[in-house]
């Protein structure tokens, strides 16, 4: 079998018609091709060149391998070419999987951004408690508020989510006797947050459940109860304001995770630091 690299050598000989000339344009000394020709004619069993004192010439064999592989450097033009356009443009569609608080407060107003910077980057935002299974293909990239423990995964710790119990001004003015909650459902009961609600009222009720944080807080907004949100949602209510309560409430790490394969990729590296500076720059989840 024959090198390809010394077929591509014969291809800019048989262009240039001059060893010299060769040389210049693969940047190798002129050994180094005629060299490369001798070697391809041995494993070929074929003569390609004539050698004369100043020039060398194809032979018949030469110049029928010559038609065959003319398009060579054409190709090899055209793949360095998709090459650096490909190292340079970001391009294509990445899927992010995100806790809905983080996905909707804090990725979402900072698409436009990223859209002018790379008008040819699509981002599929997937909102979810859930976590995406990276190896099924449901999420290119996902960030999460539990460690991930695949062995397989890059992670890396980007910031953290804090908490804090929140009520509408009239719901805030009642004594703290008469408080009522809102809730995730029981199949929730896992969460930190939800575990830190259920310590705070004792026995006081949960007087709604739902499985989302927005229908929670809209709840809370029209006094149905005092509701545990991500202080990037509360805070940025102005229709609610903080309880105060005598337990510190929990803290969760945000971990940024994908599979190492797919970080090679530019579009995905690319989305990676547009989610980590999202992180970093909302103050309430920057970890201290």
């Amino acid at each position: 079998m024959f090198d390809w690299q010394d077929l591509y050598f014969f291809t800019i000989l048989a262009r240039t018609e001059s060893l010299s000339a060769a040389a210049r344009e693969l940047q190798v000394e002129h050994a180094t091709v005629g060299r490369r020709i001798e070697a391809l004619e041995k494993s070929l069993g074929l003569r390609l060149v004539d050698r004369l004192p100043r020039s060398r010439p194809l032979t018949e064999d030469g110049r029928a391998l010559a038609r065959l592989t003319s398009s060579m450097v054409n190709i090899a033009t055209e793949v360095k070419q998709l090459s650096r356009v490909a190292a340079i443009e970001v391009a294509g569609t990445v899927k992010v999987s995100a806790p809905p608080s983080i996905a909707i407060y804090c990725i979402a107003p900072c698409i436009a951004a990223l859209r002018e910077e790379h008008p040819k980057l699509s981002v599929v935002l997937l909102p979810s408690l859930s976590m995406a299974a990276l190896d099924k293909g449901e999420a290119d990239i996902a960030l999460r508020t539990v460690r991930p423990d695949e062995g397989a995964l890059v992670r890396r710790k980007i910031g953290v989510v804090r908490f804090a119990l929140y009520a509408n001004v009239q719901f805030a003015e009642r004594p703290t006797e008469q408080w009522s909650f809102i809730a995730y459902d029981e199949t929730q009961d896992h969460l930190p947050q939800q575990n830190w609600l259920h310590q705070i009222r004792r026995h006081r009720p949960v007087v709604f459940s739902a499985s989302d944080l927005a229908s929670q807080q809209m709840a809370a907004r029209f006094g149905v109860g005092a509701v545990v949100l991500p202080t990037t949602v509360g805070d940025n209510d102005s229709s609610l304001q903080r309880l105060l309560v005598e337990s510190e409430p929990p803290v969760r790490d945000i971990w940024l995770t994908v599979y190492p394969d797919l970080r090679r990729s530019q579009s995905v590296k690319v989305v990676m630091d547009f989610l980590v500076n999202c992180i970093q720059q909302e103050p309430r989840l920057r970890s201290l």
